[in-house]
């Protein structure tokens, strides 16, 4: 059963920073930052910031022994302070560098999902299973339960990711993937859509 994180220790948010930091280091989102080796270390700050915007917003949600995370956000009720706050320690703890190569990446591909985000929509922040509980059937589990959201609300469900095993996973899932763009850098974002 899916449900949303609320009231958790700092020594259970510490543990969802780094199951999530683990499993975003190989992400192709942070392949300008060097080898797996290399940017390590920041890929687990940038994603311990995220992981903590995405509860300080209501949007983080887990399956009961919490080895599965979906970041879930109604495009209606996006939270600006959190993205604000996130931003903020994000300058203050990477190097500048590092972010504007990201930022500029973001840009290149910042109108992959335009055909649907311009509309009020449910985005999957992230996706997210531990290592150690792969092939379970938990991705399926998380990303039900984002379709059943999405269904409730009447609204699109969107995914994007930078990992094409992951869009063919999603499109399995019965996403329909609607567009590709791929950055200077050589790393393509997949677009995909769910809607009743």
């Amino acid at each position: 059963m899916i449900s949303k994180v609320e009231n958790i220790s700092d020594e259970q948010l510490e543990k969802i920073r780094k199951l999530v930091g683990e499993a975003f280091v190989t992400n192709e989102l942070f392949h300008d930052w060097g080898s797996v080796e290399e940017r390590s270390e920041d890929v687990m700050k940038y994603m311990a910031l995220y992981v903590d915007y995405v509860y300080q917003a209501d949007e983080l949600y887990a399956n009961e022994d919490f080895t599965g995370f979906i970041g879930l956000e109604d495009s209606g009720n996006a939270h600006k302070m959190p993205q604000v706050r996130m931003l903020f320690r994000m300058l203050m703890s990477i190097k500048f560098s590092k972010l504007k190569s990201l930022v500029g990446f973001a840009k290149q591909i910042e109108s992959s999902n335009e055909k649907y985000a311009k509309h009020r929509h449910l985005d999957a922040l992230m996706v997210c299973v531990d290592k150690n509980h792969q092939g379970r059937g938990i991705a399926s589990e998380l990303v039900t339960y984002a379709k059943n959201m999405s269904d409730e609300l009447g609204i699109p469900l969107l995914f994007d990711t930078d990992v094409k095993n992951y869009a063919e996973m999603y499109q399995h899932f019965g996403c329909e993937l609607y567009n590709t763009v791929t950055a200077d850098n050589g790393v393509t974002r997949y677009s995909l859509c769910y809607k009743k």
